[in-house]
């Protein structure tokens, strides 16, 4: 069978997902009922070939599908990450097999405490990472971090 390659756009970088057969090249939806529903057209994740692209989680409760607007910027890093963690099981992965991340930041000020809190996920050969203040999050959020997991 024919290989062939897939260039990924993100975030003005090029990612070139290896060499692949077809059928795996092709785009597939993951999802998890542990993790909050999309609240708009989107996955919460896509994979091709071995990569498997996480969109930003914010901090819905997924069993209550509360927003914790209020919360603090640890608790609602927690729930993100831990929200992030639910998706990649739903795939057969963990967060292990993280290697980018992007945060995004209602306030660079909680940089540390989010930093705090995001160290105690990744502690063994932490992935890329990028952090952004922004204007505004989706409902007002203090967080939301997406991610880039590879299967081995």
């Amino acid at each position: 069978m024919k290989a062939i390659y897939n260039a990924l756009f993100l975030t003005g970088a090029l990612f070139v997902v290896a060499p692949a057969e077809a059928e795996d090249a092709a785009k597939k939806v993951v999802s998890s009922a542990s993790a909050p529903e999309a609240i708009g057209p989107y996955s919460q994740a896509i994979r091709v070939g071995n990569t498997v692209f996480l969109s930003g989680q914010i901090p819905i409760d997924p069993q209550s599908k509360q927003l914790m607007k209020d919360a603090s910027i640890e608790d609602q890093t927690r729930l993100v990450i831990n929200n992030l963690k639910a998706v990649l099981e739903a795939d057969g992965l963990s967060l292990d097999h993280i290697v980018s991340t992007t945060v995004y930041m209602k306030d660079l000020n909680d940089f540390g405490k989010m930093n705090e809190v995001y160290g105690t996920f990744f502690k063994n050969a932490p992935p890329a990472r990028a952090t952004v203040e922004v204007a505004r999050l989706p409902r007002d959020v203090k967080v939301e971090i997406g991610a880039i997991a590879v299967r081995p």
